[in-house]
């Protein structure tokens, strides 16, 4: 019987935020191809001795692919490991449909999202009872374009969370597009770069002086920006501590 290929979440950095089972189809892996410097490399210390480990980021889609393709009609267990949850800008789809087409069987495992990881970082939430009740997860266009509809003016007129991932390298254009959508000036607003890794660091400020300050931290990449009222002052109780709220859920 063939073996099977498993797409695991690394995490957003922080080698401990690795799932528990995640954790173990790395250690058991005899075949990892791991997401080049996205994934702290500290991760593949759970690797057992022996295990062949590829690093994707000088691999192209086809020898990818080829890599598991070898290990699973040799009956060994593959491991791909992705940055974050794969969910999200995993670019785990072609990889898949490959897969399909060779009739290799395969499972995915989640991860927990950098943007989970930020909040965290930050000691927040992106819903606040009647403050934001919505997170909007996204980016800018780059060298893949975003659908027209999905705009970043378009989201910025809901005023609500957003998270914006892969974009923090033109962070004046998204200060200008998020300001023109319908934010105010003074609208919080958050970088954090590498979050949960040992190298994270957070620029916090206002759409008027958050520029500034992401270029005076030199931060260019591998950052998120984390916009809206939920990072502000304002917040109201949630119900939850309610007593009669409490009382009516447990019925």
């Amino acid at each position: 019987m063939l073996s099977k290929v498993h797409f695991v979440g690394a995490g957003p950095g922080d080698k401990e935020l690795i799932t528990l089972k995640g954790y173990k189809l790395l250690s058991n892996a005899d075949v990892v191809i791991y997401a080049g410097s996205l994934v702290n490399p500290e991760l593949l210390e759970y690797c057992k001795e022996g295990c062949e480990i590829h690093n994707s980021a000088h691999m192209d889609l086809q020898e990818i692919i080829d890599v598991m393709e070898k290990g699973v009609k040799a009956g060994k267990s593959v491991v791909r490991l992705q940055t974050g949850d794969f969910s999200i800008y995993g670019s785990i789809r072609e990889q898949v449909e490959d897969l399909n087409k060779l009739e290799i069987d395969f499972d995915c495992t989640p991860g927990v999202s950098s943007f989970l990881g930020a909040a965290s970082a930050l000691g927040v939430e992106y819903t606040v009872p009647e403050i934001s009740q919505s997170v909007i997860i996204t980016r800018m266009e780059g060298r893949t374009p975003v659908p027209a509809k999905e705009s970043i003016e378009s989201y910025a007129a809901h005023q609500t969370s957003m998270a914006i991932f892969l974009s923090v390298q033109d962070i004046e254009k998204v200060v200008e597009r998020l300001h023109e959508g319908g934010y105010p000036m003074d609208t919080p607003i958050a970088v954090v770069y590498k979050a949960t890794w040992a190298d994270e660091k957070i620029v916090r400020g206002t759409l008027e002086d958050i520029a500034d300050k992401v270029r005076e931290n030199g931060i260019k990449k591998t950052a998120l920006i984390l916009v809206g009222k939920f990072l502000g002052t304002d917040y109201n109780n949630s119900k939850l501590y309610d007593k009669d709220f409490k009382h009516e859920y447990r019925k």
